[in-house]
Parts: structure tokens; sequence; C-alpha cells
């Protein structure tokens, strides 16, 4: 891990933040045209691709930093959760699925916090299933929205595997706690391998 910030990896990662603003903008005025859902989807998806590039990247050209370590996590999170929320202002996600996703992002993020002081919680397959789960939502239902049985069965299996990932998150973070004592500093942040 370096302090070094102008490097490839994180020139994707601080692309991605930009691209949120400009896409949940998109879906604001026109998510609800054909022209403009896919304009939407077009910007998702290339957002989504610098997430995948960055992480390879930086373990690549060992350029794994603390600035990536710290934004990419909240780059992943700004992307998804402007998305989904933009997304059901236009009546193309339920709303109740987008507050049950945000609410567990915020719980994990918040128990992350917590438990710093005994450890890091490393990145599960569960939770990489979780964010590729999301991230297959929010395609169809940009590119197919009309596909309602589909997409309502997709809608349920995405909440219910967000939700269980949520709560095995929770299992391990009190299991850490009880297994190791606090540490007066936070424990180091593997370069981009945070919990999803």
């Amino acid at each position: 891990m370096t302090n070094e910030m102008w490097t490839l990896p994180n020139a994707l990662t601080g692309l991605r933040l930009l691209a949120v603003p400009v896409l949940g903008s998109v879906l604001v005025v026109s998510g609800d045209t054909s022209r403009g859902r896919w304009i939407a989807l077009a910007l998702f998806v290339a957002a989504s691709l610098t997430d995948v590039a960055d992480g390879w990247l930086a373990r690549r050209r060992n350029q794994c930093t603390d600035f990536g370590a710290l934004v990419d996590p909240i780059a992943d999170k700004a992307l998804i959760a402007t998305t989904l929320i933009c997304m059901s202002a236009r009546d193309l996600v339920p709303w109740w699925a987008t507050v049950l996703v945000l609410t567990r992002e915020a719980a994990v993020t918040v128990l992350r916090l917590a438990v710093l002081h005994h450890g890091v919680i490393p990145a599960s397959r569960g939770g990489k299933a979780k964010t590729a789960a999301q991230t297959s939502l929010i395609v169809l239902a940009l590119a197919a929205p009309w596909w309602t049985e589909v997409l309502a069965a997709v809608v349920m299996a995405t909440v219910v595997w967000t939700v269980v990932t949520g709560l095995d998150y929770g299992v391990k973070a009190a299991a850490l706690t009880r297994a190791r004592p606090p540490s007066l500093q936070p424990a180091a942040v593997p370069g981009r391998q945070v919990p999803r």
C-alpha cells in the first residue's frame, strides 16, 4: 500500500465517481424515454467496467494506494445507490427494493467502521455475487423495463441476496469482535479488497 495518488487505477476510480452525477442527471431528465435509458445504460456499464479495471490494474502494477482503498468502495456504492434512487423515481425499480438495498449498504458501512479496530473482514464471494446481482438488475431494468415478470423475479432475488449477505457480514463482524481485542490503531485495509 502506498500514498501515491496519481496512478491509472486511481484515475479510473475518479472517473467512475464523476460519472455518478452525470448518470443520475440522465435518468432524472430523460429516464422515461427509450433513448434516455439507453444512454444511462451505456454510462452505467462503462462506469462498472472501470470498477473491474481499476482493481485489476492496481494489483497488476502494484499500485494499491490509500486513496484507492478509501475512494473505490465509496465510488461503487455511490454508483449503485444513485442509479437505483433515480430509477425508482422513474418507476423502473420499486422503491421498497431500493430502500432495502440502501439500508443494507448503510448498515454494512457502519459495521465496517465499528469493527475496524478489531480487524478487517475481507471481501467474500457472496458480497461479490451481491454486487453482480445488483448490476444485473440495473442493466435489465434499463434495457428491458417491459419484461415485468422476469424483472420482478430478479428484483426479489437481488434484494434477498443483498439482505442475506448483509446479515452474514453482521455475523462475521460479531465473531471478529469476540475473537480479537481492539487495537489502538485501525487495521490496515488491503488494497481494493473491501467488504461488499
